[in-house]
């Protein structure tokens, strides 16, 4: 599927895997649309071809005039890359008592149901373009994570959140095939976001060594190749794509 000429929405869009994925979608013709929280949305930097929206992914309405902004653009609405997360941790039962119940509900909130929200109203508008040759209309790609398949200890609610969105991909997939719209996910591995910013050079070098291959964390601009390759790549469906150097990670 072509990229240019088409608009696309990045949630996350002002930082980190989001703001790479903008830029490199902005770089390739789209006309992006970047929907963060509004004080994220508005010390973002300018960069050509992005405009950012102010929006909470689980908020129906905000989302709902996202989407209408993105599909009034004057191009096809074809592209919507879901990389709003949260990622705090806790241990099911800690020193100070039992897993915060509402913290374990805040991070599935934002992280999967969140995704679903953007997915549900996206698609609906994707919906009603006229689709290309090969009868495609558009294309979601979701984010997980590793911690999906190898949540930490502390990662409960973050892991069960990913979780879902990995396990959502193919039902989603084969949900939206008659509307010619695909769907995706990629699952992160160490990546060096805003997230870790406050770990010592230490932390962050023996988080490197434990990457077989590259030895090194992620960027935000291998997620966005990636996303790149995924909307271009007609025949990608339904998978989850894990992108972490072959890392399995231990219990801690």
């Amino acid at each position: 599927m072509l990229i240019t000429d088409t608009a696309a929405i990045v949630t996350g869009g002002a930082s980190g895997l989001g703001a790479a994925t903008a830029r490199a979608l902005a770089s390739r013709g789209a006309q992006v649309f970047a929907v963060d929280l509004p004080d994220a949305a508005a010390a973002a930097p300018v960069v050509d071809g992005v405009t950012y929206t102010a929006a909470d992914v689980t908020d129906a309405d905000q989302v709902r005039t996202a989407v209408e902004q993105a599909a009034g653009a004057g191009t096809p609405l074809r592209i919507v890359v879901n990389c709003a997360g949260i990622g705090p941790s806790a241990r099911i039962v800690g020193r100070q008592g039992p897993h915060d119940f509402d913290l374990f509900r805040k991070v599935i909130e934002v992280n999967l149901i969140g995704t679903f929200n953007v997915l549900r109203l996206a698609a609906a508008a994707i919906g009603q373009t006229e689709p290309d040759q090969q009868g495609q209309r558009g294309v979601v790609i979701n984010t997980a994570s590793v911690a999906a398949f190898d949540g930490q200890i502390g990662q409960a609610a973050y892991a069960a959140s990913k979780g879902g969105v990995a396990s959502l991909t193919l039902p989603a997939a084969r949900d939206l095939a008659s509307a010619g719209i695909r769907v995706m996910t990629i699952a992160p591995g160490i990546v060096d976001t805003p997230m870790l910013a406050t770990i010592s050079d230490e932390f962050r070098t023996g988080l490197a060594a434990s990457v077989p291959f590259p030895k090194r964390l992620g960027t935000p601009d291998d997620f966005a190749q990636l996303a790149v390759d995924i909307v271009e790549h007609d025949y990608l469906n339904g998978e989850v794509i894990r992108m972490d150097g072959a890392l399995r990670m231990a219990p801690r």
